[in-house]
């Protein structure tokens, strides 16, 4: 299963694309960031972050996509930023047909490190642990998407069959 995972935001939204099954060694296919400028309209910042997603997907060719369920923070106008990030993912998923997970950060946190309360650099570090990389993906906002996707490729893939199977008895 290849997957892409995205760490929604409008100034960095990390992009990172694993491919693999649970038991077996997973592959990073690709790392980076889609990146708007503070100062650019917040439509033409959307539809940026839009554009790139876009191109990952042309590029990489996923068989879902992995997003950060957006969380209540103190601060009303980055969490509005996110969620927004957040549903331009969503879409250009739908767009093209792809199923789209949402993954809380404990979740992922738990997932890639067995701690859902571990830090940024406990997650980076797992990340390149997990994927056989000399070091981790930089800026953290990548490595949180590669970790997104690798939650998606160990939790959603159970998760998706428990679901059919319970789909199924009905």
């Amino acid at each position: 299963m290849r997957v892409l995972g995205v760490d929604p935001g409008l100034t960095r939204c990390g992009v990172g694309v694993v491919e693999g099954t649970p038991g077996r060694p997973l592959t990073l296919v690709g790392v980076g960031v889609i990146r708007t400028p503070a100062a650019m309209d917040l439509s033409r910042r959307l539809l940026a972050i839009e554009e790139g997603l876009e191109a990952w997907l042309a590029e990489h060719r996923p068989e879902a996509v992995a997003v950060e369920r957006v969380f209540s923070q103190h601060n009303v106008s980055t969490v509005m930023g996110t969620a927004q990030a957040s549903a331009v993912a969503m879409l250009v998923a739908a767009r093209h047909g792809l199923p789209v997970a949402l993954h809380t950060p404990s979740e992922v946190k738990a997932a890639i490190s067995g701690s859902g309360r571990a830090d940024k650099d406990q997650v980076a570090t797992m990340v390149a642990r997990v994927l056989r990389l000399a070091e981790p993906p930089k800026p953290a906002d990548a490595a949180d998407a590669a970790a997104l996707a690798i939650c998606h490729i160990w939790r959603g893939t159970a998760q998706n069959r428990l679901a059919a199977a319970i789909a199924k008895q009905r």
